[in-house]
């Protein structure tokens, strides 16, 4: 009797077939080589593909914790060889590759090397990060060491002219690729720090595979970029690329266009930095000197404030007065020598003398019209130039004195 057919359903027929794949010793670590096709990045970062050769075509995914790893950028037409496990994908009942390494055929060696000039160029210090200079926050002048044709100057030129639309631009054209492009790459880059020609360097490309890359990788292309005194941004191919360049930059940026924007800060966002900035400053000096008028004003009506300025007061009228009394005794002294030196006279003199020198006295002169005027300080005014106008003196008389104000002065010469 034959045995009737088991039934399954078709999710149980897909994990049946996936067990089965899955436990295969040989499809769980397999290498497969083909050619790309429908290349497709994910914007979660995910590889989609397929591989074809003259006779078959098979699915592939490489997720992303495995294609950050890759030192070339997958396309379509390219020889790869890939390193995966084989299974079913059992919603859609699909074959496919699960891919965790992926390596160009053509750049199999050159990864080989691209490994050991690394190791070599790091072992010589060249990726030292305490060589790294610092970026210049706002540069009077960016370099680009590019191709003058390319693609990449032109994303330099368009971020750059949208973030700070007045920043100046020096562009050193060199060959990217090929034959004698390191030796350009590299000549330029010491031409701009031989000229100090900007404040900071772009040096890059587009992308492209390992192999058009290359010029990149190239010892004289660190090196230069190394002795550089002018800080260097790279900024060769795409997010995925790696190359040489990279590490003995000072800055690595994923794509030109990155570099522009990590070279150049925004204007419109620099301008109302600096006004936000202006108007706080103004702000706090504004509440700092009203706080501190407050504060002498509240002084100022303290009672120590206020006992000062009137014994200050005080002190200015007890100085006052003491000067006043100085001047009136001087002046009293100055009267009683001028009486004892007459009388002196009058006692040593003859008769005829006395009366002579009578005549001649102060008193007498006075009597006869004239007048003796003096300061403020007590000080006899004999000349014109000894008054000012609007000064108060005192007119001495034979029979008294007057306080008077000079209204004009006219003479004196």
């Amino acid at each position: 009797m034959q045995q009737e057919a088991l039934t399954l359903s078709v999710q149980e027929l897909n994990n049946y077939v996936s067990a089965l794949l899955t436990t295969d010793p040989t499809l769980r670590d397999v290498r497969v080589r083909g050619e790309i096709s429908g290349f497709k990045r994910h914007s979660s970062g995910h590889l989609y593909f397929s591989l074809k050769d003259a006779g078959a075509v098979v699915r592939c995914v490489m997720f992303r914790q495995y294609a950050q790893q890759l030192a070339f950028r997958p396309e379509d037409g390219q020889q790869v060889v890939v390193t995966g496990s084989a299974s079913l994908y059992v919603r859609d009942g699909s074959f496919q590759l699960y891919v965790r390494e992926m390596e160009s055929m053509g750049a199999g060696e050159l990864y080989r090397r691209f490994l050991a000039l690394k190791d070599t160029l790091e072992a010589e210090g060249l990726f030292d990060p305490a060589h790294k200079k610092t970026i210049p926050f706002l540069p009077r002048c960016v370099g680009v060491v590019t191709s003058g044709t390319g693609a990449a100057l032109q994303d330099v030129m368009q971020i750059v002219g949208r973030r700070f639309p007045n920043m100046h631009l020096c562009l050193c054209p060199v060959r990217v690729q090929g034959d004698g492009a390191a030796e350009e790459i590299a000549a330029g880059i010491r031409a701009m720090n031989r000229e100090q020609a900007a404040d900071v360097l772009i040096v890059g490309r587009g992308g492209g595979s390992m192999e058009d890359l290359w010029a990149f990788n190239e010892p004289v292309v660190a090196r230069a970029i190394y002795e550089s005194e002018i800080p260097v941004i790279s900024a060769v191919g795409h997010e995925t690329d790696f190359t040489i360049a990279d590490f003995a930059a000072d800055l690595r940026a994923p794509t030109p266009s990155a570099a522009a924007e990590l070279a150049v800060p925004e204007f419109a966002a620099l301008e109302a930095t600096l006004k936000d900035g202006a108007a706080r400053l103004s702000r706090v000096l504004g509440n700092d000197l009203e706080r501190r008028r407050n504060r002498l004003q509240l002084l100022r009506r303290s009672a120590g404030f206020m006992q000062t300025e009137l014994r200050l007061a005080n002190e200015r009228q007890r100085l006052d007065d003491a000067k006043e009394s100085l001047v009136r005794i001087m002046t009293e002294q100055e009267k009683e020598r001028r009486h004892a030196i007459e009388h002196a006279k009058v006692r040593l003199a003859t008769p005829e003398q006395q009366e002579r020198l009578a005549a001649l006295s102060p008193e007498a002169v006075l009597r006869r019209g004239f007048a003796v005027v003096r300061k403020e300080s007590g000080a006899v005014v004999s000349k014109v130039q000894g008054v000012r106008p609007s000064e108060r003196v005192e007119i001495r008389f034979a029979d008294g004195a007057a306080a008077a104000e000079i209204l004009t002065v006219s003479g004196g010469k």
